[in-house]
């Protein structure tokens, strides 16, 4: 038998899954405001697994409008990938970090230059919600090269032949879409996120991470009874957006993990 070689951001989840722990990956919009990395490096200190840092998109078609109210500040400010990456990459925060955006933007430098450009920020994944698996093979490749995991996504319509795909295709996690719509917090967890988790669980020993809609510990802690763990973007963001800065996202992400640690 082959021996599977995993990328380092699902080799680190595996070994994390394995000690017993939850993992947490919260969503922070790039170049928000002037202590942004500040606040990417106080996630990682009150217990975040990994970070997703969004790139701003003029045009999204997955953000909610607490995300979108975010990705227009931080473009207001002048923010751009070049210059977001450039001060990630001063970071220095010892989890993984994964960007997430839109294919115009990998489309528009070139495949080779934008892996190139996440590999030299430190950058270990990416998340591109608009590129179909279908369309993804050329990206794919590039960024394989440049051990750059791709992220692929599973929605509760999904079908199982193609559930089985993206979970074959997916690196470092494969992604559980709570409930279809766009990023937001809601009041409750959404009766599929735990239905697609299990389908999921089913079909790949791959991390299953669950997010959009997921607002809060309870509902992290609810979720991942089932998945390997939570993604929360939205009520991040809204605390940033609010004017909380490093020490309210520190605070949040301490109030999830201490949710997601509790014994069972």
């Amino acid at each position: 038998m082959v021996e599977q070689v995993f990328g380092s951001i699902e080799t680190e989840f595996r070994a994390k899954r394995a000690a017993g722990r939850k993992l947490l990956v919260p969503y922070l919009t790039g170049g928000l405001s002037a202590d942004w990395v500040d606040s990417v490096r106080a996630a990682a200190a009150a217990g975040a697994d990994a970070i997703e840092i969004g790139i701003p998109f003029s045009d999204p078609v997955m953000d909610g409008p607490v995300i979108q109210a975010a990705s227009l500040r931080a473009l207001e400010r002048g923010a751009t990938p070049t210059s977001i990456l450039q001060e990630v990459a001063a970071a220095d925060v010892g989890i993984p970090l994964v960007v997430m955006t839109y294919y115009n933007i990998a489309f528009r430098a070139g495949h080779e230059r934008f892996a190139k450009e996440l590999q030299q920020a430190g950058i270990g994944g990416v998340i591109l919600p608009d590129l179909q698996m279908d369309e993804a093979g050329p990206w794919m490749e590039v960024a394989e090269i440049y051990g750059i995991e791709n992220v692929l996504f599973a929605a509760p319509t999904t079908p199982d032949d193609r559930m089985v795909e993206i979970c074959r295709r997916s690196r470092g996690w494969v992604y559980g879409i709570a409930t279809m719509g766009v990023t937001g917090e809601r009041a409750t967890l959404a009766s599929t996120a735990n239905v697609v988790a299990s389908r999921l669980k089913a079909v790949t020993d791959r991390p299953i991470l669950v997010g959009i809609g997921v607002s809060n510990a309870a509902q992290a802690r609810e979720v991942s009874a089932v998945a390997d763990g939570v993604i929360v973007g939205a009520s991040v963001v809204r605390r940033l957006l609010e004017g909380e800065g490093p020490e309210g996202v520190a605070r949040y992400i301490g109030e999830l993990r201490a949710g997601l640690d509790e014994p069972r």
